[in-house]
């Protein structure tokens, strides 16, 4: 079942990657490839993050899809294999700055003893500022959550799904944007994910910026996390 919503997720990337242009759709694309390398007498490791969003405006509703994949090594030995594939819409039907969410989310990773993760959800959303060089928002939820565990452990949760994120631009140079998710299990207290990405980025064109991030993620019911700073560049295009 899994390996089918995965499957139908990457299709679906496909097909709005095949969208027609036309006067009332507006698209975004995005790629970033950042990374970092770190070699003593002692030892070495590295950590490449590469990610691909896409997103389509159209009326009232907003479509986005993202793949990211961290991977790693410390000493030869793998610390990071992590793949994440998301597909979320907005819909803008009702108060203004106010919107519906809903989401669709297949994610794998090594560093968080996780074998296979889908969740689905829908939730509510409010920008509480809402400016083009200044937005932040705050988003609530609920998200079914069915994982399998690198324990072989497989369960199912309702989780509400809380998320802050924000957008800072400034004099079209400064760019320093995060997203950051807290998912806390109805069921378990001690069950909860925390998932933080927090960018800083530089413009050299206007479509192409140098760019810092630091990543936070745990799983407390496997009582794993990663902390991982990296650094390169983002190609960025609305059209």
């Amino acid at each position: 079942m899994k390996k089918w919503i995965l499957v139908l997720i990457i299709v679906f990337n496909c097909v709005i990657m095949k969208a027609q242009y036309n006067d009332s759709t507006f698209y975004h694309v995005a790629l970033t490839a950042t990374g970092s390398l770190n070699e003593t007498s002692t030892g070495n490791a590295y950590l490449l993050n590469n990610g691909l969003n896409f997103g389509i405006k159209k009326k009232d509703i907003v479509l986005n899809s993202a793949t990211n994949w961290l991977y790693g090594k410390q000493n030869s030995l793998l610390s990071n294999n992590d793949f994440s594939s998301t597909l979320n819409f907005n819909l803008y039907k009702s108060l203004p700055h106010f919107y519906y969410w809903g989401l669709l989310n297949y994610a794998t990773s090594y560093s968080l003893k996780i074998n296979h993760q889908v969740q689905a959800g829908l939730g509510i959303a409010y920008n509480i500022i809402d400016k083009e060089n200044f937005y932040v928002n705050i988003s609530d939820g609920v998200v079914y959550d069915t994982s399998n565990l690198l324990s072989d452990t497989k369960y199912d949760t309702y989780r509400n799904s809380l998320r802050l994120q924000y957008r800072i631009k400034i004099k079209e140079l400064i760019l320093f944007e995060g997203s950051n998710f807290i998912q806390n299990s109805f069921a378990k207290g001690d069950d909860y994910i925390i998932r933080s990405t927090n960018k800083l980025g530089i413009q050299l064109k206007k479509w192409i910026s140098l760019t810092t991030s630091l990543n936070y993620n745990r799983m407390n019911i496997t009582r794993s996390e990663n902390l991982n700073l990296t650094y390169g560049i983002t190609l960025d295009k609305y059209f």
